[in-house]
Parts: C-alpha cells; structure tokens; sequence
C-alpha cells in the first residue's frame, strides 16, 4: 500500500513540476499552442497588408527638379546673331576713351581695341537688325539699323571750346561679323562697319482685286463695319461677328473711337460688291481691308486687314483675321527663287 501510495504521488507531480518546469494542466497548453498556431496563420495572412499600408504611409519623397536649360540659338535661328549684334551695336557707340573694356562681352579682341572719342558722345535711340544673312555654318552678317543722337558731349580739349549743340537723330546702319562658337557662345569677329543703307524691295504682288469703297448694303460690308467697331474702339460686343470656333479678343484699351470700313479688295474678283445676294452657308471669301481709324487724340490713322469671312444662317460672320495679305503665285514664285 505504501508503495501504491508514492507512485501515486509521483504522477501528480510530474505534469505540473517535471524537470523543474512548470507547465501547468496538459488542458492549458494545448490552449496556448491553439492560440500561437493562429495567430501565426494570421501574421503571415496579414504581412502583405502590412507591407502595402507601409508603402502607402511613408512621405512622399519629392524628386530633385532638374536645372532649366537655357538653350542657345542654334545655326538656323537668325533670331539670336541679330539680337546679339544689335546690343553690340549699342555698346559700341556709346563706348570712348577708357571705356574699351564695355566691348568685352561681344568681342574677345576688345584688349586690343584703342578708342579716341569721349565716352557717351553718343547714344542709340533705336536699333533694329534689318538683315541677316548666314555667311557659312555658324557665322553671320548682320546689318543694323541704328538711330543715333548725338548727347553734346565731346572731349575737354584746352585749345579751344566747342560750342555746337546737338543735331538731331541721324539713321545709320553698321554691318557686324557674328561666329557662334562651342556651346552657342555668340561672339564679333571684328568691330562693326558702317556701310550705306540697304536697298528697298520692290512692293509685293497681292493676290486680291481692285480695292472699292463698300455699298451700304452689302451684307459684308455691315459685319466688318461691326467687327471693326468692336474690335478696335469697344463698341458692341465682337462675339455676334465672329463664326462659331473663331477666338478673337478686342484690342484693349481701346485705341480708336471711330472706325469706319474706308475700302475693300477680294480675292478672284474686281467688284466685291457684286455678292450682296444672301450667301449659302458654307460660302467663303477672303477680302483685305481698309480701315480709317481715328485715334483717341483725334488723330487719324490707316490700317489694313487680311480677313477671312464665311457665311451661316444668311450672314457673312468673321472666320479669321490673317497674319499677312495673301501674295499673287508670281510674288511667291520670285519669293521662293530668292530663297534658294
């Protein structure tokens, strides 16, 4: 009975204090081992949520804005040989003596250069490149148009006093070496020549009619007269005049407050006049037109418009205001050869 007795003992502690460990009831840890099993089904299970919530809440990284280029004019663009030259221009008739050094932005020579004349004897009053022509690959000829004002002063000389006061702006014209060099660069190949002034082109040929005043009743006649009113001097609204597609703000502030359809030219005809019948939709001319405008000032002022009209629901409606007339295929032939 004893020994019943101890072995009976012996089992009662071995579940809850075998090798030292305590473990409480078999019924408990298979609980725990239950609730570690789920909760790694449900770890793994929400790991790809949680990589996606991670991703989503991290700051946005904003990416470094890249330096804006600035790009040079390229062989093909006179735009910049004659910009460039028509500052050179400027800079060197105001420059003198002791002032050598302002050229040295347009021509690397400009150490070399010795100048007599007084600083700011001089000045430019309006300067524009009338020519430009491409000599070779990267190398112009630019000729500029330079109105020049003599400022009244010259240099102190003790002998005698110049006593002659300034005459009026003169319009010359200087001719200017331009080399484009690594990267763009633009630079003078030599100081600029004065040269005479370059020879007028003949007036070009327009590809439009005998120009006539309007009749009163020529239904064109009325939507220019209430185009250009609106357009040009702010009376009415310009929308009414204008065909469906066709954006076109009036010219603000107003410039003129008088304006009145002077004479009109078509294209493919004499007598613009002739089509006063009530046009079929669709139906399209192309007209230059004179306007007599009369300034704020009371001053009087030509201008001339290329307009394209069309007609909807029996009216003729403003299509287009062109950038330029439109040339006879003769001027355009001779355009093309002079080109080449």
């Amino acid at each position: 009975m004893r020994r019943r007795t101890q072995d009976a003992e012996v089992q009662d502690v071995l579940p809850g204090e075998a090798g030292g460990w305590a473990l409480g009831s078999l019924g408990a840890a298979a609980n725990t081992v239950t609730v570690l099993r789920r909760t790694a089904w449900g770890l793994m299970v929400a790991s790809p949520v949680l990589s996606v919530w991670v991703l989503l809440s991290r700051p946005a990284q904003v990416a470094p804005v890249a330096p804006v280029r600035q790009e040079q004019p390229t062989a093909g663009q006179p735009a910049g040989p004659g910009g460039f030259a028509e500052l050179f221009v400027n800079a060197y008739l105001a420059a003198g003596e002791g002032t050598e050094e302002s050229l040295a932005p347009f021509l690397p020579t400009a150490r070399d250069v010795t100048l007599t004349a007084a600083p700011g004897a001089q000045r430019a009053q309006e300067l524009a490149a009338v020519k430009v022509r491409q000599v070779s690959a990267g190398y112009w000829s630019v000729t500029v148009a330079a109105r020049i004002v003599p400022t009244g002063t010259t240099k102190a000389k003790p002998e005698k006093e110049s006593g002659s006061a300034p005459s009026g702006a003169v319009l010359r014209y200087f001719q200017v070496a331009v080399r484009s060099g690594a990267g763009g660069a633009l630079a003078a190949a030599a100081l600029p020549a004065e040269v005479s002034a370059p020879l007028s082109g003949e007036a070009p040929s327009l590809a439009y009619g005998q120009s006539v005043p309007v009749p009163a009743s020529d239904p064109a006649g009325q939507t220019l007269s209430g185009f250009f009113a609106a357009y040009l001097a702010g009376s009415g609204q310009l929308d009414r005049y204008l065909s469906p597609g066709t954006a076109l703000s009036p010219v603000s502030p107003a410039p003129y407050t008088r304006v009145e359809v002077a004479q009109v030219a078509e294209r493919g005809t004499n007598d613009p006049g002739a089509q006063q019948a009530v046009p079929a939709d669709g139906a399209r001319r192309e007209l230059l037109v004179q306007v007599a405008a009369t300034d704020t000032a009371g001053q009087p002022r030509p201008l001339a418009y290329a307009i394209a009209i069309t007609a909807r629901d029996g009216r003729w409606e403003i299509a287009s205001v062109e950038g330029a007339p439109v040339l006879s295929k003769d001027s355009a032939r001779t355009d093309e050869r002079e080109t080449q």
